[in-house]
Formats: C-alpha cells, structure tokens, sequence
C-alpha cells in the first residue's frame, strides 16, 4: 500500500480491494508541514537578504560612500594646497631672514621659532580612527605648522614695520659724515688698527681716526644724538661722547674747547667743539671714535654721506696708514 499526493490531497493504494482511498492528514502533521515550510521560506528570505546586502548598496549607503570618496578627494587636493602654502610662506620668511631683516640690521629669528614643533606626540590621536586616518593626520599637521608659522611671520612682519618707520630717524641719527671738514683738514695722521705708540713707540691698538688740523678748527657732530659725556677724559682730554641710538656712540678728543654740554640734543652737522691738543696728545688733531653696541668700529665706513665714491676710496686708503698716531 503506498500514498499518492495529489494537490495537498493525500491518497493511499488498498491492495484488498485495489483502489485508492482519501487519506485524511492529522493536526500533528499539518502542523509540521506549515513549520516545515515556513522554516524554508524563512531561510531563503534571509538568504536572500544577506546576497543583496553584501551585492547591491542601499540609496543611503551609496550616498554615504560618495560623500566618503568626495572628502577624501578634498583631503587631498588640500594637502597639496597646503604644501604649496608653507613653500611659499617659506620663500617669504627666507627674504625675511635674508633681506629685510639684514637691510634693517634686526635680530635674526631663530629656526626654532620660525618652525616650532607640533607638542606631544598624542596630539592627532583623536583622529586616528576615522578612514583614511594617515591623509587626515597630515593634512592636519599641515595646517597647524601653516597657522603657526604665519602667526610668526606676522609678528615679524610687523616689528619690520615699526623698524622701518623708524628709519627716517635712523638714517639722521647713524655717523655718516666726517667730523672735520675736508677744507679744514691738512692731513689724516692715522686711521684704525694696529698703530705705532707716540709716546712709547710700541704697536698698539688705535679704535679711532686721527684728523690733523688747525687749533681752534670746528668738529662737527656726524649724527643726530644726545651728549653723554663733555668733559675731561683719561688720555682723551676735553671730549665728547654722543649716544645716537639704535646701538651708535661717537667719541670726540683732544678738544681745545667743548661747545655743548651734558644731556644736551644735537643734530647732524652741528659744531661741538674745537681742534685742540689736550690729554695724551702730541699736536692739534682730533681722535674720532666710532661704537657700536659698545665695540669700536673702523669710522672709515660711516662717511658715506659726506663724500663722493672717490673721496671715499681715498679716505679708505688713508684710513690704512700705518704711521705714527698723535695720541
């Protein structure tokens, strides 16, 4: 006897009297078969679920993956917008450096300052787990050594402002002619350096010029300033000093008389005093001096104002004589 299954209808072969009988299913075993069927659909749906979650994208995913790849395509065209940046805030703090700051005579910023580092080695750990960590870091650091190195700039660029407003003042206040007119002078006895003692004929450093020249000839202040000192000075005799900022200090001896007196202005070209032959001096000159941040400096370089290109050139060469100083 077997059972033959015809659209949910069940029947079964009786060999006794050889025909199919309707077979009635029971509850248990309808019930199984709804389980049954239910339990393949179920698996199929999810089946299929998972094939097009992992094959075909929804709308907000793929909205989602196009804004992901936009951002990143700007991440990257910014970065490579920053490193165009920082070359040229380099090439400016170069002319800074190199040009403005050397034109000027200002301190030199050190690389340290100009390029500061970015502080603990935790600072971008916050970005570390977004995609594409490593473009989003460096696009980062780009921009705070940017930030950081033009907030330096600025500062620089602003003190090379004040400098160069200054400049004016500077320029009147910088030595720049010679303290003895040509007309007034018979010759330039020594210049700066190793010279020859007059009074005891050993070599000995000379921080000034010597300017041979009448008694009672006018010496003239060669820049903008305030006296210091007008008095008598230890081997100077009757001198002056006059303090002209911005680092400058002019030094006058041997006068034979101080015409201006302590704390007093006096402006380029003005007469301070006469040609004399005080102190440690062995006829009427003047010994000029010139400082700068406290050092001498050789004063055949300041005359710049006072002389054409061929009277400088030669007051280069006499500044090179090697003779015998008068003082």
């Amino acid at each position: 006897m077997g059972l033959f299954k015809s659209k949910k209808i069940y029947y079964k072969y009786n060999t006794e009297t050889l025909s199919f009988e309707r077979v009635y299913p029971t509850v248990k075993q309808r019930i199984f078969a709804v389980v049954r069927h239910a339990s393949i659909g179920i698996l199929v749906g999810v089946a299929l679920f998972f094939l097009f979650a992992n094959i075909f994208s929804s709308p907000m995913e793929s909205l989602l993956q196009k804004e992901n790849k936009l951002l990143q395509t700007q991440y990257e065209v910014l970065s490579l917008q920053l490193n165009d940046a920082l070359e040229v805030l380099d090439d400016i703090q170069q002319r800074d450096e190199n040009l403005y700051r050397a034109i000027f005579q200002a301190r030199s910023i050190p690389e340290s300052v100009r390029k500061p580092g970015f502080g603990g080695t935790n600072r971008y750990a916050y970005l570390s787990s977004l995609s594409n960590a490593d473009l989003v870091i460096e696009t980062t650091q780009k921009l705070d050594m940017l930030k950081k190195q033009l907030y330096v700039e600025s500062n620089s660029l602003e003190e090379l402002i004040s400098i160069g407003k200054s400049l004016e003042e500077r320029v009147r206040c910088i030595p720049a002619i010679q303290p003895i007119s040509n007309k007034d002078l018979k010759r330039t006895a020594s210049g700066y350096g190793t010279r020859i003692d007059p009074i005891y004929h050993t070599l000995r450093f000379h921080a000034g010029m010597d300017f041979a020249a009448p008694m009672g000839t006018d010496i003239y202040a060669t820049g903008n300033g305030r006296v210091i000192l007008a008095g008598w000075k230890q081997g100077y005799g009757n001198c002056v000093i006059i303090d002209h900022g911005y680092s400058y200090k002019t030094l006058y001896g041997h006068m034979e008389k101080i015409l201006v007196r302590e704390g007093q202005s006096v402006t380029r070209g003005e007469v301070i005093g006469l040609v004399g032959s005080t102190g440690k001096s062995t006829g009427p000159h003047l010994h000029y001096e010139v400082h700068i941040n406290d050092k001498p400096d050789n004063p055949a370089k300041y005359y710049y104002q006072d002389l054409n290109p061929e009277e400088y050139d030669q007051m280069l060469q006499l500044s090179e004589n090697h003779g015998q100083v008068l003082d």
